[in-house]
C-alpha cells in the first residue's frame, strides 16, 4: 500500500509500472473527484482535473475501455421527504438531478459537464446513482473508492478523496490509499475492492440502493455536449492564480432576439418625450420588465453619444424579483449587481464600479436592490454621495409609495421610471400622490382588455364556484357578521379597516373563514382530478391555518391539505412555492415546472403574486383572494402571459357563502359581498365565456338583491 498525503498528489502514479502510467496519472484524481462530486454536478472540479479527466477519457476510450461511475445525488431536504413519503423513487432522483444541470451555471463548469456529455454518448462513460435507504429512512452513500484494470490484467485500487473545493485546495490535508495489484500484500486489497464496487454495480449492498442513471438526466447531459464546444479543457498547475483578461467596457444594447412590440415602442417614446419620468400602467403579463430596459438602453445610448455615462438602478420587492432582473438585465448585454444580503458581498463591488464611471473607463453601472437593501443605511450613503447621471426603475413600484420606503428615493436620480399594473395603493391616497410626486405621471397605459384584445396577453375562460360553509363554519361565520354589524352601527367603516382596528381583525377572521371553507377542498378535488393529467397548472391557497373561536387550536393549513390531496391522493406531480421555499429552490421549481414534463402543479400562497414570470401557467384555481384588487390582477395576469403552444388559460374561483337560511344581517353581508363580487365580477367581464358565469353567480346575486352588479 502506498498512501498519499498532503496538498496535491496529482502526480503519484508515475511510481507504478510504466505500461499504466498514462491511465492511471490521468484517471487517479479525477476520477474520486468525479465521485465525490459529481452530486455537486462537477461544480467544484478545478481546471485542472477537469482536464486531466476528460483527457484520461479520451486516451481510455481509445485503448477501448470504459468507466463506470457511481456517485450521489444531491437530494435536497424535500427530495428525500418525497421519497420516504412514497413518491416515484426515479422521478425524484431524476429532478434531483436535472437541478444541477441547467444552463444558469458557469461557462467554465457547462464546458466540463458538456465533455461528460460527449463521452456519454460515445459510451466512454457509464454512470449510476447511490443512496442510503434503511429502515424509511434517506442518507447519502459518501464513499470513495476506485478500480483500474488495463488490457493486461493489471489491477490499481484506491480508497479515500481529495477536496477540490478552493479552501480545501488551499488549506486541507488529505490522505489516499492506493493498492497497486503486482506489489505484495495490496493486489488481495485491490481485488477486494473490484469486488465490493462490483456488488455496487449490481446493486447487491446492504443498506444501498444503486439506481440506474435517468434517462431524462442522460438527454440532459448529452445536449449540454452537443451545444458546449469540443475540445480539451485548459490543464494548468496554477488552477488557484487570478486570471484578468481585459475586455472592452460593457453596453447596453437591445439583444439581437428581440423585436419589441409596437406598444411596448410606443411606452417607450412617450417616457422619453416626458423627459425621462413617468409611470408605466401596463397589464401584468405585457412585458413591462423588457420595456423599461428597452427604455433604459435608448437613454444610455443618448448619453453616450454625449460621452457621460449611466447609473442604472432597479428597486424589486424581493430577492427572487432581483434575481429575475440580473438574468434580463444580462440579455442586455451588462452583468448587474445584485444589491441584497450582506453589504459586504456587493459594497465594494459597487465602489469599484462607480469610480470606474466617473473616470470615463465604465459607460453604465447597473445596480438590482431589493426594497429592503436600498432603503438600508449602507447603499443610502453610497446613493447621497452619488453625483452621475443615474434612472431609477422601480419594478411592482406601487410598494415604494409607502412610508417605509418613499423617502428613501434619490432626489438626485435626474431620470425615473416607475413599472405598475396598479400603481394606485389600496386605501393609502397618500403613498399614491407620493409615487407620483417622484416619478411623475402615467405616461402610458395598457389594461387588460386591450392587450388580449391586442394579442399581448392570451384569452382565458373563467369558472365562479360556489362552495357553503358546514354547519360550525356557518355559526362562527354569523358570530362574526353580527359583531361587524356592531362596530359599523357604531360609525367604523370596513372601507377603511385600519382605522378601527377591532374591525380590522373581525373582517380578517371573516376573510379567514371564507379562505379556509372546507367545502373548497372537496370542490379543488373534483377540478383537479378531472385535469390530472394536464401540466402548467397553479393552486393559490389561503393563508395561515383556518380561524377558529376564542380558546380553540386554529385549524387545519389548507397548504398542505392541498398538498396532500393533489400529490398524494390525485397522483400529481406537485410541490409547494411559498416564501419558505429556499431562494435557489424556487428556481429549480421554476424550471421543472416550464418543462411541461416534470411538475405539473405549483401549490402556492403569496409569493406567486408579484413579478414572477411563469408564462406557462394555464390553469389556476383560486382558493382564496383578498379584496385588494392589487392580488387577484396580478393572479390573473400570472396565467394570461402567452408562451409557444399556450392557446388560452383557465381560472377556477371559489367563492365561499353562507347558507340561504343562515341568520346573517342582511345589509351587512350585501355590503361586504359587493366587494367579492367586484373581483369575479372583472375576471368574468373580459373572460370567453361571461355568459356562463352569469349564470353561475345569479343565485347568489339574486339572493342578495344585487342583479345590477
Amino acid at each position: 500500500m502506498t498512501r498519499l498525503k498532503g496538498l496535491r498528489s496529482i502526480n503519484f502514479a508515475t511510481r507504478y509500472r510504466s505500461d499504466m502510467e498514462d491511465v492511471v496519472a490521468s484517471f487517479y484524481l479525477p476520477a474520486f473527484s468525479t465521485a465525490s462530486v459529481y452530486k455537486r454536478a462537477v461544480g467544484y472540479f478545478s481546471s485542472t482535473s477537469l482536464a486531466l479527466y476528460s483527457r484520461g477519457l479520451e486516451e481510455f476510450g481509445k485503448r477501448g475501455g470504459r468507466m463506470q461511475l457511481i456517485a450521489s445525488p444531491n437530494l435536497n431536504g424535500d427530495d428525500i421527504a418525497d421519497i420516504e413519503r412514497g413518491y416515484e423513487l426515479r422521478a425524484v432522483i431524476a429532478r434531483a438531478a436535472l437541478r444541477e444541470l441547467t444552463d444558469e451555471q458557469p461557462d467554465t463548469l457547462l464546458d466540463g459537464l458538456g465533455q461528460l456529455g460527449r463521452f456519454v454518448a460515445e459510451g466512454r462513460l457509464d454512470i449510476k446513482l447511490a443512496f442510503v435507504e434503511r429502515e424509511g429512512r434517506v442518507g447519502i452513500y459518501h464513499e470513495k473508492l476506485g478500480i483500474f484494470r488495463d488490457h493486461l490484467g493489471d489491477v490499481v485500487g484506491f480508497t479515500g478523496s481529495g477536496n477540490e473545493t478552493l479552501g480545501g485546495l488551499l488549506a486541507n490535508f488529505e490522505s489516499v490509499e492506493v493498492y497497486p495489484g503486482w506489489h505484495d500484500g495490496d493486489g488481495e486489497r485491490a481485488l477486494r475492492l473490484e469486488n465490493d464496487f462490483g456488488m455496487l454495480w449490481a446493486n447487491q449492498t446492504p443498506g444501498l440502493s444503486v439506481e440506474a442513471f435517468p434517462d431524462v438526466v442522460r438527454e440532459r447531459l448529452i445536449e449540454i455536449g452537443q451545444h458546449r464546444p469540443a475540445g480539451r479543457l485548459e490543464a494548468s498547475e496554477h488552477a488557484l492564480t487570478p486570471r484578468v483578461v481585459e475586455t472592452a467596457p460593457a453596453e447596453l444594447h437591445i439583444p439581437s432576439w428581440l423585436e419589441p412590440r409596437d406598444y411596448q415602442k410606443q411606452a417607450v417614446e412617450s417616457w422619453l418625450a416626458n423627459r425621462g419620468r413617468g409611470i408605466l400602467k401596463m397589464a401584468t403579463g405585457t412585458g413591462k420588465t423588457k420595456t423599461a430596459m428597452i427604455a433604459a438602453t435608448q437613454l444610455s445610448q443618448v448619453l453616450r453619444r454625449r460621452e457621460e455615462p449611466l447609473v442604472v438602478l432597479i428597486i424589486a420587492p424581493l430577492q427572487h424579483l432581483v434575481d429575475q432582473w440580473i438574468s434580463e438585465v444580462e440579455g442586455f448585454g451588462v452583468r448587474p449587481v445584485g444589491v441584497y444580503e450582506s453589504s459586504a458581498t456587493w459594497l465594494p463591488i459597487v465602489e469599484e464600479q462607480l469610480a470606474a464611471a466617473r473616470l470615463g473607463r465604465r459607460p453604465i453601472v447597473a445596480l438590482v436592490a431589493t426594497n429592503s437593501s436600498f432603503a438600508g443605511d449602507r447603499f443610502q450613503s453610497v446613493l447621497k454621495r452619488l453625483s452621475l447621471p443615474m434612472l431609477v426603475i422601480g419594478d411592482e413600484a406601487h410598494n415604494l409609495g409607502s412610508a417605509a420606503y418613499r423617502g428613501s428615493l434619490p432626489e438626485n436620480a435626474a431620470y425615473r421610471l416607475a413599472l405598475s399594473a396598479t400603481p394606485e395603493r389600496w386605501f393609502d391616497d397618500e403613498g399614491t400622490d407620493a409615487l407620483i410626486d417622484y416619478f411623475g405621471d402615467v405616461v402610458y397605459e395598457l389594461d387588460m382588455g386591450r392587450a388580449i384584445q391586442m394579442k399581448a396577453l392570451t384569452r382565458y375562460h373563467y369558472q365562479p364556484r360556489l362552495v357553503e360553509l358546514d354547519y360550525a363554519e356557518t355559526q362562527f361565520y354569523v358570530d362574526l357578521t353580527a359583531q361587524i354589524a356592531t362596530r359599523m352601527a357604531m360609525g367604523s367603516d370596513p372601507e377603511k379597516p385600519d382605522s378601527d382596528a377591532t374591525l380590522g381583525f373581525l373582517l380578517r377572521q371573516r376573510a379567514g373563514i371564507l379562505g379556509h371553507a372546507a367545502g373548497k377542498l372537496a370542490a379543488v378535488r373534483r377540478d383537479v382530478a378531472a385535469r390530472r393529467d394536464a401540466h402548467f397548472q397553479l393552486i393559490y391557497c389561503a393563508e395561515g391555518s383556518r380561524p377558529a373561536s376564542a380558546g380553540e387550536e386554529p385549524g387545519p393549513n389548507q397548504l398542505q391539505d392541498v398538498l396532500r390531496v393533489v400529490g398524494r391522493d390525485l397522483g400529481l406531480a406537485a410541490h409547494q412555492y411559498t416564501s419558505e421555499t429556499p431562494r435557489t429552490e424556487r428556481k429549480a421549481l421554476l424550471r421543472r415546472f416550464a418543462t411541461g414534463t416534470d411538475l405539473q402543479a405549483l401549490v402556492a400562497m403569496r409569493c406567486l403574486d408579484e413579478g414572477v414570470d411563469i408564462p406557462d401557467a394555464r390553469i389556476g384555481y383560486l382558493l382564496a383572494s383578498s379584496s385588494n384588487p392589487r392580488q387577484f390582477i396580478q393572479r390573473r395576469g400570472r396565467l394570461l402571459r402567452l408562451a409557444t403552444g399556450k392557446r388560452h388559460a383557465e381560472i377556477v374561483d371559489y367563492l365561499a357563502v353562507p347558507p340561504s337560511d343562515a341568520p346573517v344581517d342582511f345589509d351587512v353581508e350585501r355590503r361586504l359581498l359587493i366587494r367579492e363580487l367586484e373581483r369575479t365580477n372583472e375576471f368574468a367581464r373580459l373572460s370567453e365565456n361571461y355568459g356562463d358565469t352569469l349564470t353561475a353567480l345569479r343565485p347568489l346575486k339574486e339572493r342578495y338583491q344585487l342583479m345590477d352588479m
